[in-house]
């Protein structure tokens, strides 16, 4: 690796409701996407990604805990992501950069409305990688990490639901 390649720290959240997860089109990617983005100054990544949640699809949500707390009066501990991914991102405006992206288990707290332009995305569908209509009538299926993260989201919650 290079010293001149510009990365930025983000966060993205699975966010599993009923069986469910939030998807989106995102044009600039052209992919179907979780909720998610670049951590902002002073902002650790837990509280990134839930911003990141309620601005992109109106949701309200909480990251599901998937590594042990550790109880501590000091120093406070900021839950820790599910994995880490570093993603090429070919952006026509800033140019080539990689994202270092906290990827978080996360559940609906509150209502299940989604914004427009957002759906819930069944885990069947996901598993049997059904292609998803987006707008104009095109279908497309989510691609393979979010399929792939998407099946650890639900396989976190259902064990967290069932006990």
């Amino acid at each position: 690796m290079t010293q001149d390649i510009v990365r930025h720290f983000t966060a993205t959240g699975f966010v599993v409701h009923n069986g469910h997860v939030a998807l989106h089109w995102h044009s600039k990617v052209k992919a179907w996407l979780p909720p998610g983005g670049h951590i902002e100054d002073n902002e650790d990544p837990v509280q990134a990604v839930v911003r990141e949640i309620r601005e992109e699809s109106g949701l309200e949500a909480v990251v599901v805990p998937t590594s042990p707390i550790i109880e501590l009066d000091y120093p406070r501990q900021v839950l820790p992501p599910y994995t880490i991914e570093i993603e090429d991102i070919h952006d026509p405006v800033y140019g080539y950069h990689q994202h270092i992206d906290m990827i978080y288990i996360c559940r609906v707290i509150g209502s299940s409305v989604l914004n427009k332009g957002w759906q819930w995305v069944s885990e069947q569908m996901i598993q049997s990688e059904t292609s998803l209509r987006r707008s104009g009538g095109y279908q497309e299926p989510p691609p393979k990490d979010v399929k792939v993260l998407a099946m650890h989201a639900f396989d976190i919650h259902n064990r967290r639901e069932n006990g």
